[in-house]
């Protein structure tokens, strides 16, 4: 076998733990079970052998077990593959933050998980792919049991620096802050009238999740003050991120434009013969289109 090529076996289920069980959409299951009866196994599940014993931890493929075992099979296709538990459970979290399609929870329970077996946020961040901003608010959330919160952040609804915010401070002081900033026009009615209707639903039927650490996250007075500086602070980093894209295109576009003319003066295609520059970078010239050969 080449070192290119996986080792697949038939494992026996009955011997493959699932290190980061979720829960997954019945109907979404039941399609993957009746296209494995029909098609069979495109891709084998990725498991790990513990060393010195005959069993296996699961590093993906959760959907594809599962659905073996509803069709009553005792063996599985799998790729095999040397890792510690520890590296099987998080390449299994990695895995399941990397699909396109997940819920707000799932994904937020994977960085909780993380963050509870000892991962700096900075760890987390690189991970799966969020800023450390993003992983150190979703981790203060979590410890409050933030389930609304969170929803709403993962919503787009409201920042994640707001929502910070809002965790910190008891209902009726956000709600006067919020009062406040309102009646002086210094934030948006749709991003107020959005917080609002999520403290609502707080105040209602609580915060659903707790997952507290047991760590203690001093609470603090929110006032109208330190809610629009969140606000404002997230609003102008998304107008620095715009600015600056702007200006990158700018730039591009001059750079395009000037070598198109540079390249269409005969003195300056000498020039670079001279000099031995007979390529441009495939980007450029990709944007430049079809462009004599200097």
């Amino acid at each position: 076998m080449s070192a290119e090529t996986p080792e697949i076996r038939q494992v026996p289920i009955d011997l493959i733990t699932v290190l980061n069980p979720r829960a997954r959409n019945k109907r979404v299951f039941q399609e993957l079970v009746d296209s494995i009866a029909t098609l069979g196994l495109k891709k084998p599940i990725t498991v790990s052998q513990r060393p010195g014993k005959n069993r296996y931890d699961l590093v993906c493929g959760q959907g594809r077990l599962e659905a073996f075992i509803a069709l009553g099979a005792s063996e599985i296709p799998a790729i095999i593959v040397e890792a510690s538990e520890e590296d099987c459970f998080v390449m299994s979290l990695v895995e399941n933050l990397a699909r396109r399609q997940h819920s707000p929870l799932e994904l937020v329970h994977g960085i909780g998980a993380l963050a509870e077996r000892g991962y700096s946020h900075t760890e987390i961040a690189e991970k799966v792919g969020f800023s450390v901003d993003y992983i150190a608010a979703i981790c203060v959330l979590l410890q409050r049991g933030e389930e609304k919160l969170i929803n709403a952040v993962e919503r787009g609804t409201i920042p994640h620096s707001i929502a910070m915010e809002i965790a910190r401070a008891k209902e009726s002081e956000v709600q006067n802050a919020l009062a406040e900033a309102y009646e002086q026009n210094k934030l948006p009615g749709n991003q107020v009238l959005a917080i609002r209707q999520i403290i609502e639903q707080r105040k209602a039927s609580g915060k659903q999740v707790h997952r507290g650490s047991g760590k203690d996250v001093r609470t603090r007075r929110v006032s109208s003050e330190s809610l629009i500086r969140s606000y404002q602070r997230e609003t102008e980093r998304q107008k620095l991120l715009i600015k600056r894209a702007s200006l990158a295109r700018s730039r591009l576009l001059f750079v395009t434009n000037a070598m198109r003319r540079l390249l269409a003066d005969d003195h300056f295609l000498t020039l670079m013969r001279a000099e031995g520059l007979t390529t441009l970078p495939e980007p450029l010239a990709d944007r430049i289109g079809e462009i004599p050969t200097p």
